[in-house]
């Protein structure tokens, strides 16, 4: 009910506003409102879902300055293109319907996994709470869009849940898997695989399924950052791309740095600036630090707070859209956890006022921002 409401709010804001009508369809336009959210990485999407994949670093002709390559579909993972094809080929939807279908349904699967750790922690109620948040949360526009992020946070959910219940074998699949879907994914590698030695060391485990799902794990990544570098005859061939075509590149958090002081006195001179979208940024990105304190202050396995801190640190040392960090941290789902916890003594009626505000403001600050006044 909560995402139901703020996608109606999204949907009533774009309508209203009608800015859509007057873009290209492949960068935020469209004849209807839903239409928005196939444009964008949508659209690369389903290109792919369409046509597959071919891997070329191609010049821009002429071109001196920041992007000099064209793009290309190699940039995003296979994962969730590979899922839009297979339902478009089994329902007959188009790789739109396919892709919103996908993502719907992954959203749900997320739901659960992030109740499921959750509630571990907190129980059922704080299960349910985290959920929630996660629905309302900055950059939760994407999740109901033709967009990867619901099915990467359903992997990460469930890949953190089969290691904290030892299901190692399932970890590492689902680490796999999540590995075809994001490139962010290597923090879940990197959980995995210290998760895994703690076990070992406790002696909790036999040192065997533990090593098995390390060695599993980074092969989805792995694999595929290789067989792009293979087709385009440049082993950093994905790097590159993302430099030369999107402006991409980790630059060890100089460009984050540069906004994060440009933003509170008004300057708004920096690369790829978006002044309500950044704004928005901002906030998320100072929140961040508070949470994972309150995170690791319960003590929870150490699965969640290697993978919630080396993903806020991949995200905050890479050049990019600024503004797009709300979208890139909302798989961060231990986050919630600590505000969960607290929110659980909340009576009913002041739960679903609370959320329910939220879910309906999380339309415009969550949904109608990052498509509409910046680049998702």
């Amino acid at each position: 009910m909560l995402k139901l409401a703020g996608f109606t709010v999204f949907m009533l804001l774009l309508d209203s506003a009608g800015d859509f009508r007057e873009k290209h369809p492949r960068f935020g336009g469209g004849a209807h409102p839903w239409d928005v959210l196939g444009s964008w990485d949508g659209w690369w999407y389903q290109q792919i879902a369409l046509h597959g994949y071919d891997p070329v670093l191609e010049p821009v002709p002429g071109a001196t300055g920041m992007i000099t390559l064209e793009g290309n579909s190699a940039a995003f993972f296979p994962l969730y293109p590979a899922l839009m094809r297979l339902v478009s080929e089994v329902t007959g939807l188009g790789p739109y319907g396919a892709g919103m279908a996908v993502s719907v349904v992954c959203s749900f699967v997320a739901a659960l996994g992030v109740h499921a750790v959750t509630a571990r922690l907190g129980g059922r109620r704080a299960g349910l709470v985290a959920v929630g948040l996660w629905a309302v949360w900055p950059g939760s526009g994407t999740e109901w869009a033709v967009y990867s992020e619901s099915l990467y946070t359903a992997l990460a959910a469930w890949a953190c849940w089969a290691v904290v219940t030892r299901r190692w074998a399932a970890a590492g699949v689902l680490v796999l898997a999540a590995g075809l879907t994001r490139p962010t994914a290597v923090a879940l590698v990197a959980a995995l695989a210290v998760a895994g030695l703690v076990a070992v060391v406790r002696r909790r485990e036999d040192w065997r399924q533990p090593l098995a799902a390390v060695v599993i794990a980074p092969l989805g990544v792995a694999g595929y950052l290789a067989w792009v570098g293979y087709r385009m005859g440049d082993w950093g061939g994905y790097t590159k791309l993302q430099e030369g075509a999107w402006g991409h590149t980790f630059d060890w958090g100089r460009h984050s740095l540069d906004v994060l002081t440009s933003v509170p006195v008004g300057h708004f001179d920096y690369l790829f600036a978006m002044p309500m979208e950044d704004v928005i940024g901002v906030g998320v990105v100072l929140l961040v630090p508070v949470l994972t304190v309150l995170l690791v202050r319960l003590r929870p396995p150490s699965v969640l707070v290697v993978y919630t801190v080396l993903s806020y640190l991949t995200v905050m040392g890479t050049q990019q859209y600024f503004g797009n960090v709300s979208r890139y941290l909302l798989p961060l789902f231990p986050l919630f956890v600590p505000l969960a916890l607290a929110m659980r003594r909340l009576s009913g009626p002041v739960l679903a006022a609370v959320l329910g505000t939220a879910a309906v403001a999380s339309g415009s600050y969550a949904g109608y921002v990052l498509f509409e006044l910046g680049v998702p």
